[in-house]
């Protein structure tokens, strides 16, 4: 068995290797149904974790899609960063705001350079 170093192992999650993100998704499996929350309200609660970890946008994408797909609108995220914001601070809030744009698909709300 050959074992990577840490430094090759991060670079393949940062680069998005498939069986690095493969092991995260295993990581991931039934989730929903042992934290005993609706879809709903389990998307809620993971954005307000990416965001107060001030998530890599990578990780928006991977969680988002999902919520997207459950349901999860841009008001819905706004009212996630409105009510967490005085808790974790404004600039993770603006930090998040383009990475859940993004991952929700609506890039084009994006301001142009």
């Amino acid at each position: 068995m050959v074992t990577q170093t840490p430094e090759r192992t991060l670079g393949a999650i940062a680069q998005g290797d498939s069986p690095v993100l493969e092991e995260l998704v295993q990581m991931h499996l039934d989730t929903l149904e042992r934290s005993g929350l609706d879809e709903r309200t389990y998307h809620l609660v993971r954005l307000a974790a990416l965001v107060a970890m001030d998530s890599a946008p990578v990780s928006y994408l991977m969680n988002l899609a999902v919520a997207r797909d459950a349901g999860l609108t841009a008001a819905d995220a706004q009212g996630v960063c409105t009510a967490i914001a005085p808790i974790v601070g404004s600039a993770r809030v603006v930090s998040a705001a383009g990475s859940v744009l993004r991952a929700l698909g609506f890039e084009e709300a994006l301001p142009k350079n």
